[in-house]
């Protein structure tokens, strides 16, 4: 018998309450970075600090201020690590033995396997000197690229990230954001280490749960997304009826007519209003577009990648969420000698009435605290 439609806008509602972002500017108390990292599964990585690095915008924007030597201290310690899930994310290290699948087969990307095999007599070299050493990075190793690969990576960068994608090393830390490889058998907890690797059906079972409890309601493609697994339907969709028929997942059926959604078996639907916020563009709640654009009706798009004259909003665009909806885009720029945020431009989406600048300006302002500047500047 087929469930009555549920309220898209009560989804809505559930994923934006699920994120749990801060009514106002804190600081986060000790312990708070890793628990964000293991209620949000994963927070993805991006070298761009035109505001602020990604992971920091993403668990600033739920915890508040955090000093990034917290974070440092929990790669040091085994508490989190990094590796590949949405894109290269920080994970919580309950997640090490599910993504032994990858580094114990091929890894997550082929090329790796191609880096071992052109450069098989640095690898010993490599793990050598950063037994003897301790953490290293790529910077501590000579070299130069040769031209022939999209990033132009020296030969001993190839090997240490192909390693890392295997789970020989792991990133123990970040020096100006540079990864710094140490030994898995020195950061990774041994009862981690020594942890059976769980077969297939449990991982995927397990990966599927988590991304819905994180992100609240998810469609099966976005579960999928949410940690980039290949294979498609095929792959999951037994699964995902798995967890429903145990109770641990509950398929719901919105009121527009598309395809169904999943959420925790114990979740009530609907949820609270999130405050003015200015999200990272790689923030979790943004990861599935088409989703996002059902829930939403927001088209996200990512510009940093194309030239200024092709960029319809600008360079790095925080969407602006208040309430249950995304109301604008603003193209922003930390400028820390100055202390000044530069709100350079702003776009109000289509349809969205009422006082939009206020809202900005409560998100620019708690922004502009989280940063540690002094003020917000519109040009």
């Amino acid at each position: 018998m087929k469930t009555a439609a549920v309220s898209l806008a009560a989804i809505r509602r559930l994923a934006v309450s699920t994120q749990a972002y801060a009514p106002r500017f804190r600081r986060a108390r000790a312990g708070e970075v890793e628990e964000a990292i293991r209620r949000l599964g994963a927070v993805q990585l991006d070298s761009i600090s035109a505001v602020d690095r990604a992971h920091r915008l993403t668990l600033s924007s739920r915890i508040g201020a955090y000093p990034e030597t917290e974070l440092q201290e929990l790669l040091v310690s085994g508490r989190v690590f990094e590796y590949w899930a949405h894109e290269a994310c920080l994970l919580p290290i309950e997640l090490w033995p599910h993504c032994r699948l990858n580094m114990e087969g091929k890894g997550h990307w082929r090329f790796h396997e191609h880096a071992l095999q052109k450069h098989a007599d640095l690898v010993e070299p490599v793990l050598a000197r950063i037994h003897a050493e301790g953490p290293l990075g790529s910077r501590d190793f000579e070299g130069a690229g040769d031209g022939t690969d999209m990033w132009n990576w020296k030969p001993a960068k190839m090997v240490l990230e192909a390693l890392w994608d295997r789970g020989v090393l792991v990133v123990a830390g970040r020096q100006s954001f540079q990864r710094r490889y140490d030994l898995a058998e020195r950061v990774i907890p041994r009862a981690m280490l020594d942890a059976p690797t769980p077969d297939e059906d449990e991982t995927l079972r397990t990966l599927a749960l988590l991304a819905v409890r994180a992100r609240g309601a998810l469609t099966e493609p976005a579960i999928r997304e949410h940690w980039r697994l290949k294979g498609g339907r095929a792959r999951l969709h037994h699964h995902v009826l798995a967890l429903v028929d145990e109770g641990l997942l509950r398929e719901v059926h919105p009121d527009d007519g598309g395809q169904p959604l999943y959420v925790d078996g114990e979740t009530e639907l609907d949820g609270d209003l999130a405050p003015p916020v200015l999200l990272c563009p790689f923030d979790n709640l943004l990861w599935d577009r088409p989703l996002l654009e059902r829930l939403f009706g927001f088209h996200h798009v990512i510009e940093v990648y194309k030239r200024e004259h092709e960029r319809a909003y600008g360079y790095y665009v925080l969407p602006l969420l208040a309430g249950d909806r995304i109301v604008g885009r603003a193209d922003l720029k930390a400028d820390r000698g100055e202390g000044v945020l530069h709100v350079r431009r702003f776009h109000r989406e289509p349809g969205v009435r009422g006082n939009i600048d206020a809202k900005l300006e409560r998100a620019a302002a708690r922004l502009v605290r989280v940063l540690g500047l002094e003020e917000a500047r519109h040009a």
